[in-house]
């Protein structure tokens, strides 16, 4: 044992030596300017109602990237993939605000690019959906910067601007005080042009060209310094926004992104195209970490699952570029999703729990509000409404002919080809990458508390190669399928049995008897389904039992679960509910725990505060 350590670090310090030599002197250094919370709303992109002046130029100057892709539509889950290199949906942290361990062979990359000599800085948002590593960075905080390192030595920097994140449009700026026009600002088909929806957009614009001029001051800094002719600079977002169906939703709106890359004269070999050009090829999130240190000269780890699309290492240009969506805040959903150059796939696992669930955060906005009004009130279109009421189990979006994704062709028989193809293609990545999205949040809370997620799935514990055809099966109302899930010796099979029940709850009724029998699982998670399907099919007093003592278990997300089911209780039947779920709810109104944000939703819901 003592040589054959002996020999492992022999072999590692080898590479650090051959990887420093190899790079010494000819590193480029590279910056990354990362915006918040925004899609291409960019001259550049050709928005004519956009000013960005800076990042224009900057297009001027780099390569523009048409398709690229965040791999999650809100902030952790997608910064977890760019600090990884690894897909959440393989680790366990594609979960909003969740910090489930991951393992320690995967590290966070500018690690590799500080021990191969960088320095690295951040300044100085995290949010990796993980436990930090503390090897990670020279320095991170909002000082943070790459002035402070040796002389010679090759930087790697972050910058990330807030200034267009989601809060931007929580409070109101006069509308004298606007810069851009309300009345002229460009609104999509699904929204409604409600006063608090144009004032939003028209305020967002304002957030923009800020969020722009801050990425000129730090181009300018860049030229200040005399390091602009030895730096690749990348702009990019860390995912769409910010109104209501883009942040948190696996629709254009949601992932694609503006990406810019800039390189100096040195480096104009590493360039896909001359200075002012576009490429077409497919990038995400995934591919950004392989990238980086391709660029720098250093080896990508077998581990990571994207292809770097720059530097020597490049690989081949991808067909799709794959997303996901979990736990949004305090609602529970699963999606997936592919894209191709030119069609969106999604896969909805939970069709019945409509986008517009009430969010307390989306829910600030002034026109979050005003749409979930018009909503109730009854004056919305067909286009406009759908955002509050089921979703289809697969969607299907021509993307050249239908950016705004309004038009669902899943059940057009001249698109089912594409239909087939991109479904399998989705249904195969979830099985290369081992996603255990399938697995209930409520038990991985208690997985990992003995191993990570990432370890379970590769563990002979998890086949999912046997266990996804059949949640296919299941939640697309097979009722044969869901009748043997239901008594499956896997409680994940359980679970999801129950929950395509709640699917279909008219058509499952023969399977009332079955699913009552599930009120005494070993399983919380397959009981708390089990009682969404017994609601659906119109009992009460079993569901609340269930129910209620589901609040009482000493797991967060078991009451989390619970919580979730009974946001869609008409008010009469939580009667005998509220006081566990008043329970929930501390004398602290800084607890921002998930449990706690569902209880004080559900008691705004219903004014029983």
């Amino acid at each position: 044992m003592k040589y054959i350590l002996i020999f492992s670090l022999f072999v590692w310090f080898n590479w650090l030596s051959s990887a420093q030599a190899q790079t010494e002197g000819t590193q480029p250094n590279i910056l990354w300017i990362v915006s918040e919370d925004n899609s291409p709303f960019i001259g550049a992109y050709g928005d004519k109602f956009a000013t960005t002046p800076h990042i224009d130029q900057l297009a001027r100057e780099g390569v523009l990237y048409e398709n690229a892709f965040a791999s999650a539509p809100v902030c952790a889950p997608s910064r977890s993939t760019l600090i990884t290199g690894v897909y959440p949906v393989s680790m366990g942290t594609q979960h909003m605000r969740s910090t489930y361990p991951i393992p320690d062979m995967i590290e966070f990359y500018p690690r590799y690019l500080r021990e191969a000599g960088y320095y690295t800085t951040n300044n100085s948002k995290k949010d990796y959906n993980t436990d930090d590593q503390s090897k990670t960075w020279d320095e991170s905080s909002n000082k943070a910067t790459y002035l402070n390192r040796k002389e010679g030595q090759p930087f790697f920097a972050i910058f990330n601007i807030g200034i267009s994140h989601e809060s931007s449009i929580h409070d109101s700026i006069p509308i004298e005080d606007l810069r851009h026009d309300p009345e002229a600002v460009p609104i999509p088909p699904y929204h409604p042009r409600t006063s608090a929806m144009k004032h939003d957009w028209a305020q967002y614009y304002d957030k923009m060209e800020d969020m722009d001029a801050r990425v000129g001051a730090i181009l300018a800094d860049l030229e200040a310094s005399g390091e602009a002719d030895n730096t690749i600079v990348f702009y990019y977002s860390d995912h769409g926004g910010i109104l209501g169906r883009s942040k948190r939703f696996l629709f254009e709106s949601g992932l694609r992104i503006p990406l810019v890359i800039r390189f100096p004269e040195k480096y104009k070999n590493l360039a896909p195209g001359a200075s002012g050009s576009r490429t077409d090829r497919l990038v995400s999130f995934i591919d950004f970490p392989p990238t980086i240190l391709s660029l720098a000269g250093l080896s990508v780890p077998d581990y990571m699952q994207g292809t770097a699309f720059l530097g020597k290492q490049k690989g081949r240009d991808e067909e799709y570029a794959f997303g996901f969506r979990g736990r949004m805040d305090e609602r529970i959903d699963m999606s997936r999703t592919a894209r191709d150059k030119q069609y969106r796939y999604t896969r909805n696992f939970m069709p019945h729990k409509v986008y517009g669930q009430y969010l307390e955060y989306l829910w600030r906005a002034p026109s979050m509000k005003s749409w979930a009004d018009a909503y109730d009130h009854g004056t919305l279109n067909e286009t406009q409404s759908r955002f509050f009421e089921p979703k289809e189990i697969e969607e299907l979006y021509d993307i050249t002919n239908d950016p705004d994704n309004i038009n669902n062709l899943a059940d057009d028989p001249a698109y089912k080809e594409v239909l087939d193809r991109m479904s399998q293609a989705t249904m195969d990545w979830m099985i290369r990458i081992k996603d255990v999205g399938l697995i209930p949040e409520a038990m991985v809370e208690r997985i990992t508390e003995h191993t990570t997620m990432y370890e379970y799935a590769r563990s002979g514990q998890y086949p999912i190669e046997q266990l996804l055809p059949q949640v296919e099966r299941m939640t697309k109302g097979d009722q044969p399928a869901i009748r043997k899930g239901l008594k499956n010796k896997n409680p994940i099979l359980r679970y999801w049995a129950a929950t395509s029940a709640a699917m279909y709850p008219e058509m499952s009724a023969v399977l009332v008897h079955d699913i009552q029998a599930l009120a005494q699982d070993d399983e919380v998670t397959v009981q708390i389904a089990a009682a969404e399907a017994l609601y659906r099919m119109g009992q009460t007093t079993l569901p609340q039992d269930i129910l209620i003592r589901a609040l009482k278990n000493k797991y967060e997300k078991v009451r989390f679960q619970a919580l979730n089911v009974l946001f869609n209780f008409e008010e009469k039947d939580l009667e005998p509910v509220w006081t566990a779920i008043r329970q929930i709810v501390p004398a602290d109104p800084k607890n921002r725990k998930y449990d706690v944000r569902a209880a004080r939703g559900l008691l705004k819901k219903y004014g029983a505060g």
